[in-house]
């Protein structure tokens, strides 16, 4: 509920500047669906689109994708606050996933998987925290409720981006507790969870308005031999609207 509430309360933000208002979008075609350093997709093409209205500061969008291997079908909506003063800029935001056809439509409805997301930079060097605010709970681990959201305000991911005209690169890490039967702990060689707390590098190049190449690598984690091995994503986008 106080996600929900969060949720309505920026949007209502954003329809208060409606004198500036537009709205844009996309549809996109990707080699997979890469996430985070991550293929959530095991190497099939995703579809995805994404509608945003944008009143000032202000915006708020819906984005859908054809969903991963594991939980399907995806939609996330998002609301935030953006701007500049001189060469810094500044963004914040609250995004809330959820998955309507997979395992875990019950349990992952609108707030129940969310994060809060900030973003500081100067030029084109930004730096940015996702920090989970609702997701699974102790009770959900102890009464065998099965999750996708990562553990409530026990994971986070941050890093750095730049972007140099059709040249831009990631550099970030996921910082993931784990259930030990008990409590919620660090990440392990041995218990890595998710992520591994994963460091991972994404160079990509723009080769025209629509077409974009990804290259992502993981550096560094605790997932051993499950440790995924470097991955080429080809993305096509046609945008609409401004």
């Amino acid at each position: 509920m106080k996600s929900i509430k969060v949720l309505s309360a920026l949007g209502l933000l954003a329809i208060a500047g409606a004198a500036n208002a537009e709205v844009t979008g996309s549809m996109a075609i990707a080699s997979s669906y890469h996430w985070r350093g991550f293929d959530l997709g095991s190497g099939t093409p995703a579809v995805s689109g994404e509608l945003r209205y944008t009143a000032g500061g202000f915006y708020a969008a819906g984005w859908v994708s054809s969903g991963d291997t594991v939980a399907g079908t995806e939609y996330d909506l998002y609301v935030g606050y953006g701007g500049a003063v001189g060469d810094f800029n500044y963004d914040i935001s609250y995004i809330t996933y959820v998955y309507p056809t997979g395992q875990f439509q019950e349990v992952e409805g609108i707030g129940d998987f969310a994060e809060i997301i900030g973003k500081v930079g100067y030029g084109p060097v930004k730096v940015f925290l996702n920090y989970n605010v609702s997701g699974a709970s102790k009770s959900d681990y102890l009464n065998g409720v099965a999750r996708y959201a990562f553990p409530e305000s026990d994971y986070m991911y941050y890093g750095i981006s730049a972007a140099f005209g059709p040249f831009s690169a990631v550099l970030a890490k996921h910082d993931e507790k784990v259930w030990d039967g008990a409590k919620f702990v660090s990440a392990t060689d041995a218990a890595p969870g998710v992520t591994g707390d994963a460091t991972h590098l994404d160079l990509s190049y723009a080769y025209n308005a629509n077409l974009s190449f990804t290259v992502s690598a993981i550096l560094d984690s605790k997932l051993g031999d499950a440790e995924p091995e470097p991955k080429l994503v080809a993305t096509y986008t046609v945008p609409f609207g401004k």
